[in-house]
């Protein structure tokens, strides 16, 4: 399941739909749901609390972004939205280091409590 959901994740740029996953394994929209929640479980991705739809995966979050460059040795461009103001965010990633010192991350919660709310966090 998971590398359905991650190939189209990819290819469409966003996060799939059960149907999108269902159709792409040749299953009911419905059967995709049992392996997200494990996946969620394993906090390989999130799910949005009332629709079950996927909320954020992992390595297509914020953070995440700078280690699939990292992971791969490879450059990159990394494009967002600031969470915030909705202002737009691109940072290259050449030779293992993102361009610039304009950015900061800055987390609120302390790493070893995020996942008690990854969302807020």
């Amino acid at each position: 399941m998971r590398n359905a959901t991650y190939d189209l994740f990819v290819v469409l740029g966003r996060a799939p739909t059960a149907d999108e996953v269902g159709r792409a394994l040749g299953i009911q929209a419905d059967d995709v749901g049992p392996g997200w929640a494990r996946l969620h479980a394993e906090h390989a991705l999130v799910l949005d609390d009332a629709t079950a739809a996927i909320r954020m995966a992992a390595p297509f979050c914020a953070w995440d972004a700078f280690g699939i460059c990292a992971a791969l040795h490879v450059d990159g461009r990394i494009e967002t939205v600031c969470a915030d103001c909705g202002e737009p965010i691109v940072v290259e990633e050449r030779e293992e280091q993102p361009d610039g010192e304009r950015l900061l991350f800055h987390c609120l919660v302390p790493a070893v409590r995020w996942w008690d709310d990854i969302v807020f966090t």
